[in-house]
This record gives C-alpha cells, structure tokens and sequence, in this order.
C-alpha cells in the first residue's frame, strides 16, 4: 500500500468515526462514568479479599496437619486468590492509598534465599543484598545493619517491619502473594521453561 494511498484511507477512517465518537461523548454521563468504575473496582478488592481470607484459611490448615491433601488445597486456594487480585491492578495506577500497600501485596521479584533454603545454584551471596541467603526459616537469630533480631517467632511484625525491603533492598520480599509462592511451591528451577517448583508437604511438618 502506497503512503498516499494509506493516508487516505486513515483520514476517511477517522473521518468516519469522530461524528460517532462525540454523538458517544454527547450522550456520556460523567458521574454513571464515575460510579461504575467505583462498584466494579470496588467488586474486585472484594472479590480479592474473600479469596485472601480463602487462602489463609488454607495454610493455618496445612501448618496446623500438613499432608499432600492440605498442601494441595493450600496451593488451590492461592492460584484462585491470584486471580482477581490480578483483575485489581488496573486501579493502581493514579491511586496514591492502593500505592501504599501494594508493595507489602504483590512485590516481585524477590530474593527467596532471604525466606528459606534454595538450590546451590543460587549462590551464597550478592552484592547488592546482605540478606541474599539470610533464610529467616531456619535462623532464630540474626543480624541486620548490626541490630541481631529475635526470630524465634515470625511475627507479622518481623516479617512486615524488620525483613519486607531489609536494608532497603526491594528484592528483599518477605510478605504477599509472591512471599507465599515460594512458600508453597518452592524454588522453581526450570529456568525460562514450563513447569514450577516441587517443595514437599514434609517441609511444613514441624
């Protein structure tokens, strides 16, 4: 198609279309506008917190009789309660309150050696994380810019206000969505190719 030919046709397409672009704009009522991307954004967060509070009575069920069975549902309930979280993100963007949390919700990447054990693969260290292989599971006790913590118990309050962005490094992930991946599934190793990882119920048999 020649480029005369092709502007032409583009200045009759769009000729064609504006009178029906402000007839649409004529008849707009910008609150119904408002009000409905309100409800159906409102219905999403609802939707997303029905499936958190789903997911989360999962896992206290695999921690209180890990088995196959419980993991699996554990693993159920997270793949759905990924989904409409996902629908959500289109009302981040602009909004200063969903900003606020949203990092604590679904940050990724992140730097798994900071929450558990990972393959040798993975290296035992980084020079951008002091926590790369920090592994807060298996560690009671540690240190961060030269304060020990008590991690004896994992708290909210450890993971949300001492390990989330430890040392100011955003790689260091230790709550939401993707924190809980790792968690259930474990470090996939199948590199760019299909497949996820293989953590086994065992792990959770305290």
């Amino acid at each position: 198609m020649s480029k005369s030919l092709f502007h032409a046709t583009a200045i009759a397409l769009l000729a064609g279309i504006s009178p029906i672009a402000a007839s649409a704009r004529a008849q707009t009522n910008p609150a119904a506008v408002v009000k409905t991307y309100a409800e159906i954004g409102h219905a999403k967060y609802e939707d997303a917190l029905i499936t958190a509070r789903t997911l989360d009575a999962a896992i206290d069920a695999l921690i209180a009789a890990p088995s196959e069975e419980t993991m699996n549902a554990a693993r159920s309930a997270w793949l759905k309660a990924r989904v409409p979280y996902q629908q959500t993100e289109a009302y981040r963007f602009g909004n200063p309150i969903v900003d606020d949390w949203e990092g604590k919700v679904n940050a990724w990447p992140l730097d798994e050696g900071l929450i558990d054990y990972v393959d040798q693969a993975y290296g035992t260290e980084s020079d951008e994380n002091e926590q790369y292989v920090l592994n807060v599971i298996a560690n009671p006790k540690f240190s961060i810019g030269g304060k020990e913590i008590d991690a004896s118990r994992i708290t909210p309050e450890l993971l949300e206000g001492t390990l989330q962005e430890a040392g100011e490094t955003e790689a260091n992930v230790a709550t939401g969505y993707h924190a809980i991946e790792f968690l259930l599934w474990g470090q996939d190793l199948n590199g760019t190719g299909p497949g996820a990882g293989n953590r086994p119920w065992t792990d959770f048999s305290l």
